[in-house]
């Protein structure tokens, strides 16, 4: 089978993980996204995907990594909550993967609540904690989708215009 064939199959499988990444927080959307089509624009030989293109490709899944991180941390954090509630909104998203969609809303809410608990043992600060990262999960989501999708379109633009 030609090489070629299989790297072009690894790109697409990248692209469709890293889709699947954006949702899901164990695989790592944005870094495979990049990959496959970073992979893609290298086997064209950066004849349609300028390393220009492949740079932004690159600045667009830095800025959707980053927004992961700060919009659950920076929602916990307005909320006064303390470290072990990140922490727990973290861990509740990684279970909660395994529960579908809704635990993985549900799962960060869950694991800030009970990080939170477990520190001042106030159910009123608990339960700020926990709706600050579910509302900051769901607008990391919507970040990182939009930029996944953006970086899908500034690729198609560059490979088949």
């Amino acid at each position: 089978m030609d090489t070629t064939f299989l790297l072009w199959v690894a790109a697409i499988v990248a692209v469709v993980l890293g889709l699947a990444g954006v949702v899901l927080p164990l695989l790592p959307g944005t870094p495979l996204l990049f990959g496959g089509l970073w992979l893609a624009a290298w086997l064209d030989g950066y004849s349609r995907v300028s390393l220009l293109t492949v740079g932004m490709l690159a600045l667009m899944a830095l800025l959707a990594w980053l927004a992961d991180y700060a919009a659950a941390a920076l929602g916990v954090r307005r909320a006064g909550a303390s470290g072990r509630a990140m922490a727990g909104a973290a861990i509740g998203a990684v279970l909660g993967a395994f529960a579908g969609l809704p635990g993985l809303i549900v799962g960060p809410v869950l694991g800030a609540m009970a990080g939170e608990w477990s520190v001042r043992r106030h159910a009123g600060q608990a339960t700020r904690a926990g709706v600050a990262a579910g509302l900051g999960f769901i607008i990391a989501i919507a970040a990182k989708l939009g930029l996944a999708l953006g970086m899908l379109g500034v690729f198609a633009f560059a490979y088949f215009v």
